[in-house]
């Protein structure tokens, strides 16, 4: 009998916006006998001893991803990052992570990828459970993942030069996801933006730099 057949695996989800990390609390908790949230922080050092620490990549870059280092280094846990291609499975391999997960994934399935890594067993094949998978800020009001992590990067302070260089794209890219965010949430111009995301939730709390 593995260990969370007699209790669920205890999760901490880590990142730097509350608000991204509130989605995900809301898939896990439809499994309770299964996992449980233990903590649910923006710090790198988790407090109730967690068994898996789930890493959402919403809002950052693989490139030199500090705060990941700080989050394998400072915790005992298993940590596996929770991303989008964007950033990629070798990027989270280098730094250390213990797992690598798809945000395409149901709650079922993710459930499912998250046990398979705490007992270190192969993924067995999920059949999807139809459930939403709400993984971003503003999704609600149809907001991209991109143009989310857009407003994020926007509302941390970054330039589009920055978000282009550190994300590889286009810097012409980028000025047609900040466009169309922007016609989303209906502000004119990058103060509005920053003053938009501070009240929905998009000011980062890191403090280990992008």
């Amino acid at each position: 009998m593995t260990d969370h057949e007699a209790r669920p695996i205890r999760v901490a989800l880590s990142n730097d916006y509350e608000i991204a990390l509130l989605g995900i609390a809301q898939m896990l908790a439809r499994h309770p006998s299964q996992v449980q949230v233990v903590d649910l922080t923006t710090n790198t050092e988790m407090q109730h001893r967690p068994d898996v620490i789930l890493f959402d990549t919403f809002g950052r870059l693989p490139d030199d991803d500090r705060k990941l280092r700080a989050v394998i280094d400072q915790n005992p846990a298993k940590v596996v990052v929770y991303s989008w291609d964007d950033y990629p499975e070798e990027a989270a391999r280098r730094a250390g992570a213990a797992g690598y997960v798809s945000k395409r994934l149901s709650a079922n399935e993710l459930v499912a990828a998250i046990a398979a890594i705490h007992d270190r067993t192969t993924v067995e094949a999920v059949e999807p459970d139809g459930e939403p998978v709400i993984t971003w800020p503003g999704q609600a009001i149809g907001l991209s993942q991109r143009e989310s992590e857009m407003l994020g990067f926007i509302t941390r302070g970054l330039t589009n030069a920055e978000i282009a260089r550190r994300a590889y794209l286009s810097i012409n890219t980028v000025k047609t996801y900040i466009r169309t965010a922007y016609a989303k949430i209906g502000v004119r111009n990058r103060a509005e933006a920053v003053a938009w995301g501070i009240r929905n939730g998009f000011e980062s709390t890191d403090d280990t730099g992008i």
